[in-house]
This record gives structure tokens, C-alpha cells and sequence, in this order.
């Protein structure tokens, strides 16, 4: 039953019937086959074979894709192994209240403000590359395909690795940063790549993208288990150790990509389409060459041999993407979807530019920039706001494991309730729904309890990857699959960009608010507010408007057929 919610889920919003993502991710981007190489039938590879490569792609993602957002799990490690000490005042580390001077473990010390201003610029940009390089990443996947992108998702992780183990001994760069940086620029790359895997299963392409998506979800869960293992040793697994024994994760990505992945992509659902209207047509079973056959008898068996083949190979295509009878339903639930959203089509065909300038892309933009903001502070200052709020770094450091956990198992828990919400609610409501999360979220974000702080982040986390599903589920039904790719990778580009106010965000925090991040986090949770009304209302008043319209026009056709046959039968 959840398989099928998930197909239900992304079918309509995959395009050209190649994949959709469900959170983030970024990663939407590639929205043509246009892949140089020639393409693979997929029911002329073994179901087995396939479903390995799908098992090795979730399982590559999981371990890489994105690792770095597990930033709030890696920090407190940081901390403990004298990441960017070196920027503290020693006096102040010795008066800091909160500071211990034991460092067998990650919960020991409290970063100075120098000090957590650098390793939040460590994790800021980051994340501004990782939005920023999708739509990079995707360009490569349509000129060179997946193999090309998993080649290079391996080198970059490999120099990462590298970078981020030996930085302690690196003097002419600040290489935490600009190895963090290769580390996330390989988990795009992996990322992105992965969906084109969803045409291994056309039938099933919604499990798929759910699965390559949770596993991106469920990554950032690699710090954390690598914290939990630094904690039981006392510290011991260094970040030099711990970095080159991850070297492994590339490696791996390398061997199998060489061994069993696929050397181009399968065939797409319009190339499908294609075939089984060939395999369909009885006509080719008779060729030019056949008058050069006097024999009847022969004649006859020839294309009897060929009327075989070729309905032997359109069994073997229904049997990767269904019977008639099943493409038929599936395609009759996606346009009761269609309906449902009450805004399909509204910016359908029109050019890029002027979708760009659309009220429709403005608000989303706005919208998506405050939030990336709002997300990214909040992953990278979870303990600082709350050791602050509850002057206590016992339950700062409590809540903090609390989020650690909790973001990857909610990215992976969520499908079966975002689904049925894309699927059955209008987008007004949905987006009506985002902003009582946005509101929700923004007054339990000021509250000085340590309920509070559980509640926060357990609506943090569902939040989270409600929006990402919302935003690419909006611009498939806002402005279509044409512009898919420039309409979502520009949203997602330009909201990365947006990080950068997050250096300043944190520079208020620690400098004229002492550290304060309440007033951070009201302002944020305002113009959130704000930006989530307008959207809402703009929406649903478009939505009443439009299908207003649609129902004139359809009266209009139904008066225009009525005499149309009255003036036949006259």
C-alpha cells in the first residue's frame, strides 16, 4: 500500500516520466532525455540486475549524498578536536562558564564566538554550493550521462576526504572548509544522477525516487554515527581517521559503478511509448524484401515469425511498464491530481523569462530563500540557541542529539504523509499548510522551555522535507515540465545564495545580541509568516479565478457542440 502512495505521489510531478524528488533535494534539475549516449531497454536486463543497481544507488546516497547536512552531529567533534581553536581568546575559553577542559568526548567544550562564527561559515558555504551546483550537476548528467557524474561525485568525495583528514597540517588554505566543500560538491553529483535510475523500474519509478530521496534524507545521519563512535572511544577516532577510512565510500562508488551499474540510462517513458506503438503495429510484419520470396508457404512463415517477435517484445516492455489496462489507471489518477491541485497548467507553455517574472516565481522565491535561511541557521546554531535560552549546556547538548537523530529518520518516515497530502489537497491548501507549520515553528523557536526545544525540532524535522516535496511539486504544476529545470534550478540556485546572509545572522547573534538568537528567530519566523500568507492568499485567489475561467470555457464548448449537432440534424 505505501509502495503504491509513493508511485501515486510523484507520477504526475516526474518529467517526462523520468523522476521527481521528495525533499530537498536538489536534485530535480535534468528535466529532458537528452543524454548523449545511446539508451538501455530495461526488460532486456534481468529484474535482479536492476534491482541491484537501484539497491547500490540508495545504499551510495545514503553513505554520501548528503553527509554535510549532518553538520550539527560533525560540530560538537569539531569542538573536541580543536577545529579553528586557535581563533579563541585562551582567557575567555578559561572563563567561559559553560567551557570544560576535558576532551575525551564531543560534549566537552564550548566554542568561543570566533570560533563558532568560523564553523558555521564551514557548514554556510557548503550549503550554498550544494544548491548552487545542482543545476550544474544536472547539466552534466543530460550531456554526459550518470556514469560520467558518479565518476566525478567519487573523485570529489576522495579529494574531500582527503582535505578533511589532512587539514590539521594544511597551512596555505583553510582546507576544513574547502574539503567540506568537495565533500558536498560529490554528494550533488551523486545525488542528482541517482533519479535517472527511477527508468529501471517504470512501473515502480515513484519507489524509486522515494527511496534515492529518503536515503539523501536519512545521509545525515553519517555524523552521527560517526560522533556516537567518537564518544565511545574516548575520542580516539580522529578526524584523520575517521576521513581516510571513508576514502572506502568512493572507492566502492567506483568498483560497483564498473562491475553492475548501467553504462547509459534506460530508456525513458516517451521512448517507451515509442516502442510499444511499434510493437503494437501489425503492418511490420510485412517488409520490402518479402517480394523477393515466391513461396507462399515460406511467406507465411516469415511473418508469422516476425508477428512473434514483435509480440513477444511488446510482452516483454508491459511487463517493465504495465498492461494498457494499468497505463490507462495510472494515467487516469494523475489527471484526477491534476484537477484536484486547481492550478495545473495556469503558466503551461509560457516562456521562461516571464514565468521568471511572474508573480507565481517571486513569492516561491522569497518564500524558499527565508526558509533555506531559516533551516540552515537553525541546523547550525541548535545547541548555541539553546544553551542560551535555557542557560544550560546539559540540555543544549540534549536536544542537539535529540535533532541529530531525528532529521534522518523523519526524512525517510515522511513519504507516507506527504504523499496523500500533494495528492489529495489543493496547492493553496497545501502551502496553507506550510505556513501554520512556518508560524508553529517560529513561536515554539522563542520559548525559553526545554519543551519547547523537543517540540521545535520535532516540527523542524517534518517541516523540513514537506517543503523541499512542496516546492518541486508546486513548479511541475505551476509552470510545467518545459521549464522544469530552469524554473526549479534558478528557485534553488538563487535560494542557496540566500545562505550568505547567514554569516551576518550569526555575527548579530554573538555581537550586539550577546549571543541572544530569540530576536533572530522572530524575525525570521515574521517574514516567514508574512511571506507564507501572501503566497497562500495569491494562490487561492488565482485558484477561484482560474477555474472560474475553466468553467465559462467549458460551458463555452458544451453551447458551441449543442449547436453544432443542432445545425447537423437541421
Amino acid at each position: 500500500m505505501e509502495e503504491r502512495s509513493t508511485n501515486e505521489c510523484n507520477e504526475d510531478r516526474r518529467p517526462e516520466g523520468l523522476y521527481a524528488s521528495n525533499a530537498t533535494t536538489d536534485a530535480r534539475m535534468f528535466h529532458k532525455d537528452q543524454v548523449a549516449t545511446p539508451h538501455i531497454a530495461a526488460y532486456r536486463v534481468s529484474s535482479t540486475r536492476r534491482a541491484t543497481q537501484v539497491a547500490f544507488a540508495t545504499l551510495a546516497c545514503y553513505l554520501a549524498s548528503g553527509i554535510t547536512y549532518g553538520f550539527a552531529a560533525l560540530k560538537p567533534v569539531l569542538i573536541a578536536e580543536g577545529v579553528y581553536r586557535e581563533l579563541c581568546d585562551p582567557n575567555g575559553m578559561a572563563n567561559s562558564e559553560f567551557n570544560r577542559i576535558d576532551s575525551t568526548s564531543s560534549n566537552s567544550r564550548v566554542p568561543c564566538a570566533e570560533q563558532d562564527l568560523r564553523l558555521n561559515l564551514f557548514f554556510v558555504v557548503t550549503t550554498i554550493m550544494f544548491n548552487v551546483s545542482t543545476l550544474f550537476a544536472g547539466i552534466v548528467l543530460d550531456r554526459f550521462g550518470r556514469r560520467v557524474c558518479y565518476i566525478a561525485s567519487s573523485v570529489l568525495l576522495a579529494i574531500g576526504c582527503v582535505l578533511m583528514g589532512s587539514a590539521h597540517a594544511i597551512r596555505v588554505i583553510d582546507a576544513y572548509i574547502v574539503g567540506n566543500l568537495f565533500l558536498g560538491l560529490g554528494g550533488t553529483f551523486l545525488f542528482v544522477s541517482s533519479f535517472q535510475l527511477a527508468t529501471a523500474f517504470p512501473k515502480c519509478s515513484g519507489t524509486v525516487v522515494a527511496l534515492v530521496t529518503g536515503a539523501f534524507d536519512a545521509s545525515a545521519a553519517v555524523f552521527l554515527f560517526y560522533r556516537l563512535a567518537y564518544d565511545a572511544s574516548g575520542g580516539h577516532i580522529s578526524l584523520t581517521g575517521f576521513f581516510f577510512s571513508y576514502l572506502t565510500v568512493p572507492a566502492l562508488i567506483v568498483i560497483a559503478e564498473f562491475s553492475f551499474m548501467p553504462p547509459q540510462a534506460y530508456h525513458s517513458a516517451p521512448e517507451l511509448d515509442q516502442k510499444i506503438r511499434l510493437a503494437e503495429d501489425s503492418s511490420r510484419d510485412e517488409h520490402e524484401s518479402d517480394r523477393h520470396i515466391s513461396d507462399d508457404r515460406e511467406l507465411r512463415r516469415v511473418r508469422a515469425f516476425r508477428a512473434e517477435q514483435r509480440v513477444t517484445k511488446l510482452g516483454q516492455i508491459e511487463d517493465v511498464v504495465g498492461n494498457p489496462e494499468e497505463r490507462q489507471e495510472r494515467a487516469h489518477k494523475v489527471g484526477k491530481r491534476q484537477v484536484i491541485s486547481g492550478v495545473w497548467g495556469i503558466l503551461h507553455g509560457a516562456p521562461a523569462h516571464k514565468q521568471i517574472l511572474s508573480p507565481w516565481f517571486i513569492l516561491l522565491l522569497l518564500l524558499t530563500v527565508t526558509q533555506m535561511l531559516r533551516m540552515n541557521y537553525f541546523i547550525a546554531t541548535i545547541r548555541a540557541q539553546y544553551r542560551y535560552m535555557l542557560n544550560s549546556d546539559d540540555a543544549a547538548r540534549s536536544i542537539n542529539h535529540f535533532f541529530d537523530g531525528a532529521l534522518p529518520i523523519a526524512g525517510i518516515i515522511s513519504t507516507p504523509y506527504v504523499c496523500p497530502l500533494l495528492n489529495r489537497f489543493s496547492v493553496a491548501t497545501i502551502l496553507l499548510v506550510l505556513t501554520i507549520y512556518i508560524v508553529i515553528i517560529g513561536i515554539l523557536n522563542c520559548l525559553p522551555f526545554i519543551w519547547a526545544g523537543y517540540s521545535t525540532v520535532v516540527a523542524f524535522v517534518l517541516f523540513r522535507p514537506l517543503y523541499y516535496s512542496v516546492v518541486s511539486d508546486y513548479v511541475t504544476k505551476v509552470f510545467g515540465f518545459e521549464t522544469f529545470g530552469r524554473i526549479y534550478g534558478t528557485t534553488m540556485s538563487l535560494s542557496g545564495l540566500g545562505n550568505i546572509a547567514q554569516q551576518g545572522l550569526d555575527a548579530l547573534t554573538h555581537g550586539p545580541l550577546s549571543g541572544n538568537p530569540v530576536p533572530v528567530n522572530i524575525f525570521l519566523g515574521v517574514i516567514g509568516a508574512l511571506l507564507g500568507v501572501a503566497i497562500t492568499g495569491f494562490v487561492a485567489v488565482q485558484t477561484r479565478d482560474f477555474r472560474r475561467e475553466q468553467m465559462i470555457e467549458d460551458a463555452g464548448g458544451e453551447r458551441a457542440r449543442l449547436i453544432s449537432n443542432e445545425d447537423e440534424g437541421a
